[in-house]
């Protein structure tokens, strides 16, 4: 399957500031089932974008648009290969739990078995374990998968009911988040309660007509990906309940959202700042589309929100954090 995708990014200033920095990761990988065939950032106003990869194989571009300027306008677009993910069985062998534990002593998965910033256990996040009875169990296929469909029923999708920093514990206590949220905390329970590696994925979900996905189809999306003996990385999805297949499209891997957000800056000025995103998926026939414009109504503003104003202070003027954006 070929998708076509443009991700538009747009920060509104209310003052000129002088300086904006800026990565992103927006690039789609090249990797397991999936094929970047091209990709193109544009940047306005215009500058010279640089690129490098971390240490996780993630494309990062980044830029520095040191003249005045009142707003910033980001567009990626992007031509993708997704090859049907290999199929997966519905249980493993008996001693799966022990493969798995030698796996994670030969090779270095500690990354992704340590918590980190936005998955780390709670006293509320320890209550759902045990409501929902996450332990090792079965085979960790099943508990995984069981896991998936849990927190889908548990958690209400709700868009906007969180923030891009906000923690888990604000989802645990309303029962409601949005994918973000989600993945984060299956990524928290499944290692600190089944010490299973698991790491968070950031990228685009496509939506067909007869696909009854709860998360919105204007924005980017967020999955996990646990370590599973004989199978190796495999994707769930438990904002809709899916194994991870050929709708879902990688841009970036990391222990959580704060490693992979798709856009991360700072600019220098005294402003607020306004953030507008839109996303499209578009099936293909494997040649590009992306001289198209997309239009962005109103309901594509799936991100509204403003950076804290500095206090009043003599110049010379200060650097302030860049939102970024929430999944």
């Amino acid at each position: 399957m070929y998708y076509s995708i443009r991700h538009l990014t747009k920060f509104l200033y209310s003052n000129s500031v002088s300086e904006s920095m800026m990565e992103t990761r927006m690039h789609p990988r090249s990797d397991q089932n999936q094929r970047c065939l091209t990709f193109h950032l544009s940047v306005s106003p215009r500058c010279r974008v640089f690129s490098y990869r971390d240490h996780l194989a993630n494309q990062v571009h980044h830029f520095d648009i040191p003249g005045q300027h009142g707003q910033l306008v980001i567009v990626a677009e992007s031509l993708v290969e997704v090859q049907p993910a290999p199929q997966i069985p519905s249980f493993l062998a008996p001693d799966a739990w022990n493969e798995l534990d030698a796996m994670i002593e030969q090779d270095d998965y500690w990354e992704m078995l340590l918590p980190s910033g936005f998955a780390t256990a709670t006293p509320a996040l320890d209550s759902l374990a045990e409501e929902l009875d996450v332990r090792r169990r079965d085979d960790p296929l099943m508990v995984l998968q069981q896991l998936n469909e849990q927190l889908y029923n548990h958690f209400e999708y709700v868009p906007k009911s969180t923030k891009a920093d906000s923690p888990i514990d604000l989802a645990l206590l309303t029962h409601a988040g949005v994918c973000q949220d989600f993945a984060h905390i299956m990524i928290t329970l499944v290692r600190s309660k089944l010490r299973i590696p698991c790491r968070y994925v950031s990228g685009y979900l496509f939506h067909g007509n007869s696909d009854h996905d709860r998360s919105v189809n204007s924005a980017t999306h967020a999955w996990v990906e646990a370590l599973v003996p004989q199978l190796g990385w495999v994707g769930f999805d438990p904002t809709n309940w899916l194994v991870a297949g050929d709708r879902h499209i990688r841009t970036a891997i990391g222990r959580d959202y704060s490693d992979v957000p798709p856009t991360h800056g700072i600019f220098r000025g005294r402003a607020n700042s306004e953030l507008t995103v839109a996303v499209r998926v578009t099936p293909s026939r494997g040649t590009p589309l992306l001289d198209q414009e997309m239009p962005l109504p109103e309901d594509w503003s799936i991100l509204v929100e403003k950076a804290q104003a500095l206090p009043e202070q003599p110049p010379p003027p200060t650097r302030q954090q860049q939102m970024a954006q929430q999944q």
